[in-house]
């Protein structure tokens, strides 16, 4: 794994800082301090922390130092070309199969990636023997499929949402554990630049203690069967992302919208209480339109400082309570691979192989694709009902 010191200013300290922290100066350039220390000695310096990155496919490649993983991509939709994209591009990984249910498309895409085109999945795991299978279904088609490639004893990696109904989303879980399945879900909002800063700066107190969190995300809609196809399938970013910077959420009240679809809610906003006794607002969308400045906004308000995240890679500014000045981070002139949302995903696919690799639990367990399930039905009781409703 690659590292590099990302440019997040931790504290301000004088240049006599333990040997093991690293720098960066005003001109970029990445210091450590047993390298230049004395000549400066006279600046102050910002710290930083030297965190796992992906390194991007504009960086030169290297051999792989392991076997590689044999992957195969179960769908052939757009998010799916990103899996594809993604263990095609490595030297680590091999693409080894796409599997899919039109044959002509299924064909194209194996084509267009160098591998082999299935539509049958019994038949592409007895052939392939992947390591690895990653599933990108139709957001309402998760749960049969997931179960059986469970059934075959196949390590996964599936997409948000893990399914629409709890009982689904507990037998899959149940079918796993029983196998000790390596079982994980694609929540890449994680592993956004701006976003690893912000839960660096909130776990290092930098905030105090969080008050509130507001997260506001949303653009054209995205239909399907479900009357929730907004909370479930789009905002599960938003709970998983408000919990993983704030804990638990203890309970929710929410307003819903069904003006411009009847009997799909597209618009909803909700009140949060956190196990903290923190309090934030989740206000998702789909009445809006992501060509608009701002389509998404996290912020986390401390006693000491807040983090506003915008558009999940363009921005992060960290501030502290009474001071006008703030540090910001954004990608630099060269920096695509930061800048770009899609980017997001390769990260997390770093972490992930590293887990598989190692026999540890994935980074993020399908379980968390679960606790967003069970916040998500909380808020539909709340907004059916009318009341506040624990979760």
């Amino acid at each position: 794994m690659s590292y590099r010191p990302v440019a997040y200013c931790v504290r301000w300290t004088a240049a006599g800082a333990p040997p093991s922290t690293w720098f960066i100066d005003n001109h970029g350039d990445n210091l450590s301090i047993p390298d230049r220390r004395a000549d400066r000695a006279d600046r102050r310096w910002c710290t930083v922390v030297p965190v796992p990155e992906f390194r991007p496919a504009s960086w030169p490649r290297t051999p792989a130092t392991v076997a590689p993983v044999r992957v195969a991509v179960v769908g052939t939709g757009g998010w799916g070309e990103q899996h594809a994209r993604v263990f095609a591009d490595r030297t680590d990984t091999e693409l080894v199969a796409v599997v899919g249910r039109n044959p002509a498309r299924t064909e194209a895409r194996a084509t267009a990636y160098r591998t082999r085109g299935y539509t049958d999945v019994d038949v592409m795991l007895d052939a392939e023997r992947p390591d690895l299978v990653t599933v990108i279904l139709p957001n309402e088609e998760h749960f049969a499929p997931t179960l059986h490639l469970i059934e075959r004893d196949v390590p996964l990696l599936v997409e948000k949402p893990l399914v629409f109904d709890l009982d689904e989303a507990d037998t899959l879980l149940a079918a796993a554990a029983a196998r000790d399945l390596f079982f994980a879900i694609d929540l890449n909002h994680r592993y956004a630049e701006p976003v690893q800063r912000l839960k660096s700066a909130v776990d290092a107190g930098d905030l105090g203690r969080p008050v509130f969190a507001t997260w506001r995300f949303g653009g054209e809609p995205n239909l399907g069967g479900s009357r929730h196809a907004n909370l479930i399938e789009t905002q599960v970013h938003g709970i998983d992302m408000l919990e993983h910077l704030c804990g638990p959420i203890a309970s929710v009240m929410a307003q819903t919208f069904e003006g411009t679809h009847p009997g799909t809610v597209t618009t909803l906003a909700v009140a949060l209480e956190f196990a903290s006794g923190a309090v934030g607002t989740l206000l998702g969308t789909y009445d809006s339109s992501y060509a608009y400045p701002g389509t998404h906004l996290l912020e986390v308000n401390g006693t000491h400082g807040r983090g506003l995240v915008e558009d999940t890679v363009r921005r992060l500014t960290l501030s502290r309570a009474g001071d006008d000045v703030a540090r910001v981070w954004q990608a630099g002139y060269f920096d695509d691979e930061a800048r770009n949302f899609h980017g997001t995903f390769d990260r997390y696919v770093e972490h992930l192989l590293a887990a598989l690799r190692a026999g540890d639990p994935p980074p993020v367990p399908a379980s968390a694709g679960r606790r967003a399930l069970a916040v998500a039905h909380a808020i539909i009781r709340s907004g059916d009902e009318g009341v506040r409703v624990r979760v």
